[in-house]
């Protein structure tokens, strides 16, 4: 019985589509600008949490880190759009954008209870915490598609080489 193959990520289509797309560059910088953006809250959320200090700059930070989130889903839609024709739920995706959903959920969540006073500082913060916590295995989501995806993309070569010869 020989392994299963797995289906590639990107067709060879998808994948010229995604290496020629402006927006797959965009994905590449704001990826990590918001997982730094993350990190910083996420250590000012903790710090007010602990002390009691700081809960004007840790309230700014999150509503940063949620405009930065709205920006990579907004461009992440376009992106999908370009390379798979459809804005959202992608089969290649289709579970992390469910997820994303979550994600966006939680901190849209967030924005309108700071704007409605819906709850106090400190259950703002533990609301964000959990839609930090989302983000997290969100984001692990995505490092392991982009693994995925370099991978099929070496075993191609592979392929490629193997058949030059």
């Amino acid at each position: 019985m020989q392994p299963q193959q797995s289906k590639p990520l990107y067709t060879p289509e998808e994948r010229l589509r995604r290496d020629e797309s402006p927006w797959t560059l965009v994905q590449g910088i704001l990826a990590p600008v918001q997982f730094l953006v993350f990190l910083v809250s996420l250590y000012l959320v903790l710090r007010y949490l602990a002390t009691g200090e700081g809960a004007l700059i840790a309230t700014v930070s999150i509503v940063v880190k949620t405009l930065v989130l709205y920006a990579i889903m907004i461009t992440g839609a376009i992106w999908e759009r370009v390379v798979f024709g459809r804005y959202l739920f992608a089969p290649a995706f289709f579970w992390e954008d469910v997820f994303s959903m979550l994600v966006l959920a939680l901190h849209t969540a967030y924005l309108i209870a700071l704007a409605t006073a819906a709850l106090e500082t400190q259950g703002l913060m533990w609301l964000a915490l959990a839609a930090y916590a989302a983000y997290v295995i969100n984001a692990g989501q995505f490092l392991i598609k982009l693994r995925a995806a370099r991978l099929d993309q070496a075993k191609a070569r592979e392929s490629l080489a193997e058949a030059a010869e």
